[in-house]
Parts: structure tokens; sequence; C-alpha cells
């Protein structure tokens, strides 16, 4: 990867907090139990290959390993059957494992969304989406919304994972293997990807750009048809941009002005909504990729027409290539705020187009699973899991 360039930061001060809790999430990787894992899950061809020789074997004996890894999924090194005895205990005595995790739970929702609680190696719990779409002929596309930390430091007031706390940094091959066990699960290859589930991918860019070239590379899903979210993190949209890649980026906007913005995203205090745009507007202009507006609509909070009207000016001072995704609110247990009705959202909508501005209402999936956008969390967020399960089986449970 790229060394990133250095930018100057032209955000206000951090809250004491905030501050905290990004710099906790930064550099979590260097602390959690998985940094000194070696997991195959993730590795190239060429480096599969360079490892069969470190170890003593021909460059062949690589290719059957990305074989075994990609095609075969095998989850455990005493499961590569094709390769030798010796070849396999090499790997093992060199610390190396698959990066396969058990599914902990499983919950599927009236509309076929399906979310997965993987237990991960310390114990702790992440969740992925799976959402179908079907047609007269049965599945069409099938889309993978990953997690990119356990949990989440940004703490968004709508957000169920940011009220659960934030835990770690994901490694490439916990990305990864969230795509994998959906496959698995639906029987079916997953054609998008998503990086919408819990946490802030910009707070984990390198894992989020292994686990992406792997994704893209090896699991043959095309650059366009995975999204990389974030709510805001500074000087990461330009380094994310000088990597030129064909995917989209979707920034979490929610509010047209930087003060309702500080009162919805917190850490929009460090990032003033004008040095975003900016970034926005710049990320256009050097890829030539759209990019996606992400923006929930609170009943009573940012759905006015009004708000409509000062969105459309925000982005008409910005250029063009924007998209504005609209998501009516997702309700989670304790919250106060409210979803909006279909005809606030549809007025929401005309303001917007109105003004030409290109606008789309997500339609919403898995809510009677909690699995619909901002509901991903599990009360294992911080705190793992007591003891292991005593089964690595799915526990299966229809909404």
């Amino acid at each position: 990867m790229a060394a990133p360039q250095q930018v100057p930061i032209r955000a206000a001060p951090l809250a004491r907090a905030l501050r905290t809790r990004v710099a906790a999430a930064a550099t979590s990787s260097a602390r959690s139990p998985e940094a000194s894992q070696r997991a195959l899950l993730g590795l190239s061809e060429p480096e599969l290959r360079q490892l069969a020789v470190d170890l003593g074997q021909q460059s062949y004996r690589g290719k059957q390993l990305h074989d075994l890894l990609y095609k075969s999924r095998a989850k455990h090194i005493q499961d590569f059957s094709h390769v030798p005895k010796v070849f396999r205990e090499a790997l093992v005595g060199a610390g190396w494992k698959v990066g396969r995790s058990p599914v902990h739970h499983a919950v599927t929702a009236s509309d076929g969304t399906t979310k997965i609680l993987l237990k991960l190696e310390d114990n702790r719990l992440i969740e992925t989406v799976g959402i179908p779409v079907d047609d007269d002929k049965g599945p069409s596309r099938l889309t993978a919304c990953v997690s990119s930390q356990v949990g989440c430091p940004l703490r968004c007031s709508f957000c169920a994972t940011g009220k659960g706390g934030f835990s770690r940094n994901l490694h490439a091959h916990e990305i990864v293997e969230q795509v994998l066990v959906l496959e698995e699960m639906f029987k079916h290859r997953v054609t998008n990807v998503v990086f919408m589930g819990m946490g802030e991918p910009m707070l984990n860019l390198k894992s989020v750009l292994e686990a992406h070239r792997c994704l893209n590379k090896e699991l043959k899903i095309g650059q366009r048809m995975i999204t990389i979210s974030t709510v805001g993190v500074p000087n990461t949209i330009k380094m994310l941009a000088s990597h030129k890649l064909q995917s989209t980026l979707a920034v979490s906007l929610h509010a047209p002005n930087q003060k309702l913005r500080e009162t919805i995203v917190p850490s929009a205090k460090s990032y003033p909504l004008e040095a975003l745009m900016d970034d926005c507007k710049n990320y256009f202009l050097e890829t030539g990729r759209r990019v996606s507006f992400e923006y929930t609509l609170l009943a009573g909070i940012n759905d006015a027409k009004e708000h409509a009207e000062e969105l459309a000016e925000l982005l008409r001072k910005c250029g063009g290539g924007y998209h504005v995704n609209l998501i009516p609110y997702n309700p989670i247990q304790g919250s106060e705020y409210k979803r909006p009705y279909r005809k606030v959202v549809q007025a929401f909508v005309d303001a917007l187009e109105a003004r030409k501005i290109t606008v789309s209402v997500r339609q919403t999936r898995g809510l009677d699973a909690n699995a619909a956008c901002g509901q991903l969390k599990n009360e294992f967020q911080k705190n793992p899991l007591l003891e292991s399960s005593p089964s690595s089986e799915p526990n299966l449970i229809p909404a």
C-alpha cells in the first residue's frame, strides 16, 4: 500500500473524550490477541507461494493453499488434505492458522435478511448481515454488510453500535471471513459488499484496504460492487483517494449544517462540514467516482423541507458527482428518535429532486431481526464471552 501523504488537518481541536476513543481505535490492533496471529486467509497467491518456499516446499504448494482457502473454503489446516503432512505441520509449527471463526448465532428476518454473529479468537462477537435480492428465477444478488471494528468509537446518537462501545479493530482476515460465511449460509455468491456494519472503516483503513484487495482479487468481487462508508475522519478521504479505487465512497452526512450535525454525530466537532465537503469534492476530482451521501431521516430533527433545501444548496456549492441516499430511521431500544412518516420522506425527496439532486430512498431490510441500518449491536462489543460456546454450530432462529 502506498505511503499516505502528510496533509494538514483543517479540523477543529478534538474534544478530549473523542480524542481518547479515536486514539484507542487507531492503536487497538497492536494490543489485541490476534496482532501476532498469522492468518492464511487474506493472502494472495504470490504471498502463499513465497510462504511455501520459506517453509521448504515447492512454489506450487502455495497455489494449492490458495485453492484450499478460496475455492474449497477449508477452515482448518488439518483439512488441507491435498498438501503433504510435513507441510501442514510446518504451517502449524510456524504459528499459521486459516483465520476462520465459528458462527455463534444467526437470525433470519421475514424478508430473508440474515444477521450472523461470529465468535472471534478472543471470544468477542462481531455482526455481519446478508441481504438477498430475488427475482422470478430465484436469488439474483446477495449483499454482504461487513463490520470493520468490534463496536465503534464514534457514538453517533442514532446508532445502536455506537451505544455499545468499542473494543478493537478487526484484522483483514476477520473482514474477509464475513463474506465467506455469508456465502456458505446462503449457498450463493456474494455480489456486493458494503462496509456499513459495526465500526468506522476509516479508523481501520489499513485492514479495510487489505480486505478490499482480497475481496476483489481472490474472491473476484468487482471493485464497483464494493462500497466503503465513513462518517468522516480527518485526512482519511484524501488517503483513500490516493489508492484510486473504483469502489464507491459513502459519506454519512445526516445533517445539512454543522450545528445540527454536531448534535447527531459527535465526531463532527473534530471535522467541520466545510472541510468534509471539500475533501469529498477533491475525492471526486481525483478518482472520477461519484460520492454517495447517506442521510438518516429522524422525525422532527432533520427531515423538514427546509433541511432538504439547505442540503441541496450545500451539494450545489461543491459541484457535481453526488448522490443522496435517504435512510428512514430504524428504531433501536432506548432511543428517543422516531421514524418519519412516508409523506414526510416523500416531501424531502421532492424538495431535493426539484433542485436537481439525484436521490434514492433505501429500502428497509432486516428490521424485525435488528439487522437494518444503524441497528447492528451486540452486548459483547467491549467484553468478551466468559467462556467458549459448547458448539460452533449456528443457532438459527427465525425472526
